[in-house]
């Protein structure tokens, strides 16, 4: 993979082309900087920007002006190659707040290793309705420890108006939700994004997740799609390399309250 060219490739149409993530949301283009403005439930943020050190200050200033006007909390998503090669440090100084950083993590599709079954015991089901809904968000509490309303609230409505823009899949033992997973399809573009895979701590180590990347990277060739993304964390990282996926860059979010 020429990491440079397909950088360069992610930035140019997930980024600065960026599209709606989902019914109710907007892309809006001022100036040097793209963002998604949302509902309260949606994402609102700063998914790219082309600044330098004359210019970030009042981008910045701006941005936190329109969110705030919109009573909004909002993400300003800094990747490591973003410049100016200060901006971490401004966000923070403007009061933002940084949470921890990933990697950015991309594989061809055609050179992934897709056989990775589920263990014995676990059945991989489709989300397709209410009821999957339901046990994602149980499994993204029980894995995260996080409120799971947002997610809820995203899904079901991608799965009720936009179905083929996000395959979700759940993985139950027995009948209890043990993992789970979802991957966001963007039209006109090579790239599928693969978000929210978590599994609940003690069904950790056994396989789950890397099965349950292998079925939505499945789901992605049938698609047609060229490129898997994912933001990594540390402990989901070593098992896309082996996997396949190679690191690009980090990308930190910078979360601006109100």
């Amino acid at each position: 993979m020429d990491h440079a060219a397909v950088l360069a490739l992610y930035d140019r149409d997930m980024r600065e082309g960026a599209q709606p993530d989902g019914p109710g949301a907007r892309i809006e283009r001022p100036g040097r900087v793209v963002r998604q403005v949302s509902s309260a439930h949606g994402w609102n943020g700063v998914v790219w920007s082309d600044l330098d050190a004359a210019s970030a200050d009042a981008a910045i200033t701006e941005q936190i002006a329109h969110y705030s006007g919109l009573g909004r909390e909002f993400e300003w998503k800094l990747y490591g190659h973003d410049l100016p090669v200060d901006l971490g440090k401004r966000l923070a100084a403007a009061g933002f707040t940084p949470e921890p950083e990933e990697t950015l993590m991309i594989a061809e599709v055609a050179d992934l290793t897709l056989d990775a079954a589920a263990p014995e015991g676990i059945r991989v089901l489709p989300v397709t309705d209410r009821a999957g809904v339901d046990l994602v968000a149980d499994v993204h509490d029980k894995a995260f420890g996080t409120d799971s309303s947002r997610l809820r609230h995203q899904l079901l409505a991608r799965l009720t108006d936009e179905p083929d823009t996000v395959v979700a899949v759940v993985a139950l033992a027995g009948d209890t939700p043990v993992s789970a997973a979802r991957m966001e399809l963007v039209p006109g573009t090579r790239f599928a994004g693969l978000w929210g895979g978590g599994t609940v701590e003690e069904w950790r180590g056994r396989g789950i997740y890397r099965a349950l990347v292998a079925h939505r990277a499945q789901a992605a060739v049938e698609r047609g799609y060229r490129y898997l993304q994912v933001d990594a964390v540390s402990r989901s990282r070593p098992i896309l390399e082996r996997l396949g996926f190679q690191p690009l860059t980090t990308t930190t979010p910078y979360v601006y309250v109100p």
